[in-house]
């Protein structure tokens, strides 16, 4: 199949893939965003939510490496995954970042080694 074709047939498939949306209301997920599945595919479920729930089995997965693996706009992506996320097959939280304490501390070694390295 040419990419000429293949470009022509994709707003078909991605609009059948949303079920015909194309906008979230909701910001709670970003390219960073871990996903996590709760439960296995349930018979008849949509492909992409099977794949997804497969992929995220073992270990958070980020969004944008949902994207990557599907083959799909990160838009479109995140329609699928709030349906899953608000029927409960996953759950998705933000990469935690080390707190401010943690920072002071590491900037308190990196001061004392630079005095140390003035000392030489």
């Amino acid at each position: 199949m040419s990419l000429r074709a293949l470009n022509h047939e994709e707003p078909d498939r991605l609009y059948t893939v949303t079920g015909g949306r194309s906008r979230i209301d909701d910001d709670a997920l970003d390219l960073v965003t871990l996903v996590i599945a709760e439960n296995d595919p349930a018979p008849g479920m949509q492909s992409e939510h099977v794949t997804i729930l497969r992929l995220c089995r073992h270990e958070p997965v980020a969004v944008v490496e949902l994207s990557s693996h599907l083959r799909l706009p990160v838009s479109v992506v995140k329609i699928l995954l709030l349906d899953l996320r608000d029927t409960g097959h996953i759950t998705v939280r933000h990469p935690t970042s080390a707190n401010a304490t943690t920072h002071l501390a590491d900037l308190e070694t990196l001061k004392q080694v630079l005095v140390g390295l003035e000392s030489l």
